[in-house]
């Protein structure tokens, strides 16, 4: 029989999500994950196979908890949602700004495989969510593009946010988007 874990899988994946989302994928090294997470390297490794799959786990784990929030799913859906998700969705912790999953597209000529798969599925989720909630408002454009220009907007939101913009200059970014948006 091993040894009991001393650690539990999601808190190590909170804890990594930090490390990688500070400092990319490339530059993460075992140690930083060692010393983030206080699980030691042989503890990692009968977790995960190995760095990439922790990161795999990583952007799984954030996905997974960017899809339980209700920013796209609140009744009654239309713009309100759309709204909360661009003033809610980049101020994901205190320590990070951004999105963990816009900030890694940054690197998508180095991640694994599997993770561009990911990355797209949560667009996929993404611009579907927004979709939803533009149909609701029955908009005079077509669905397909606003949602588009949306998550453009809100991808540039994210690194603008990564980049240390203040909240303000942020909150008064997305108040005017928002104006000509709902005149649409």
């Amino acid at each position: 029989m091993g040894r009991k874990r001393n650690f539990s899988r999601e808190g190590v994946l909170d804890k990594a999500i930090q490390v990688f989302w500070q400092h990319g994928y490339a530059d993460t090294s075992l140690q930083d994950l060692e010393q983030a997470t206080g699980v030691n390297k042989s503890g990692l490794y009968s977790e995960f196979e190995d760095k990439e799959d922790l990161f795999l786990s990583s952007l799984r784990h954030y996905a997974s908890g960017m899809r339980q929030k209700d920013w796209l799913t609140a009744e009654p859906l239309g713009w309100d949602n759309i709204e909360r998700l661009l003033k809610l969705g980049w101020a994901c912790t205190p320590e990070q700004k951004g999105c963990f999953c816009v900030n890694s597209i940054r690197e998508v000529a180095m991640l694994p495989a599997q993770a561009q798969l990911i990355l797209q599925e949560s667009q996929a989720w993404l611009k579907q969510g927004i979709a939803n909630n533009l149909a609701a408002e029955k908009t005079s454009m077509p669905v397909d593009a606003l949602a588009e220009i949306v998550m453009i907007f809100y991808f540039g939101i994210c690194m603008d946010q990564s980049n240390a913009t203040t909240q303000e200059a942020t909150t008064r970014k997305i108040d005017t988007f928002m104006q000509v948006m709902r005149a649409s």
